[in-house]
């Protein structure tokens, strides 16, 4: 189990016990609003995130959006969605948006295949599309860190190098996972990439 999961689960144990105090036993005076919020389109639910981890969730959407923003790139103002998804499946917050500078310039050379709309990944070769640029985002996310019942080839808890590696091997294209590793960097240095 990954050191997010553990971290998710200990929270829900406190939380139960604290709301059980909370509410008192004569009947209940008020219910709380835990209604998702809205930041940059993507729901973040107020029971499940805390302060610190919102906070962190901005700071990496910021970062991101600057990034796509300072290469005129068209993924601008999906910076949440990335660092929501990131977090969700457990994958550094810095992959897939280096992924599709990679690939695509941010959005700006996206897959061109009518077959293949709102794909700025070069996934599955360009012949996969997608509803919306946010599906790509939760599908591609939800792969590659492993939770992805329909892919074998990724497994949960792999490392930001090994996912590199499977998803476009060194051998196909040279240098590709130290490639996106140094976007990664460009987005954000002072994290280390495990």
């Amino acid at each position: 189990m990954s050191k997010q999961k553990i971290i998710r689960y200990l929270q829900s144990i406190v939380a139960i016990p604290v709301m059980a105090v909370a509410i008192p036993l004569t009947g209940i005076q008020a219910i709380p609003d835990n209604t998702a919020t809205s930041v940059n389109n993507v729901e973040v639910s107020n029971s499940v995130i805390t302060t610190q981890e919102k906070e962190d969730l901005k700071r990496q959407a910021d970062e991101v959006d600057a990034f796509f923003a300072s290469h005129d790139a068209p993924l601008e103002g999906y910076g949440m969605k990335f660092a929501v998804e990131a977090k969700k499946n457990d994958i550094d917050w810095r992959l897939l948006p280096a992924i599709a500078m990679r690939e695509t310039t941010g959005g700006k050379q996206a897959c061109k295949n009518p077959k293949a709309p709102n794909n700025n990944f070069g996934w599955s070769s360009c012949k996969k599309g997608f509803d919306s640029v946010d599906q790509s985002i939760e599908h591609i996310s939800q792969t590659l860190s492993g939770n992805n019942p329909n892919v074998k080839h990724y497994k949960d808890g792999m490392t930001t190098v090994q996912i590199l590696k499977r998803y476009n091997p060194d051998s196909i294209v040279p240098g590709y996972s130290k490639q996106v590793i140094k976007i990664m960097k460009m987005i954000d240095s002072d994290e280390a990439i495990i």
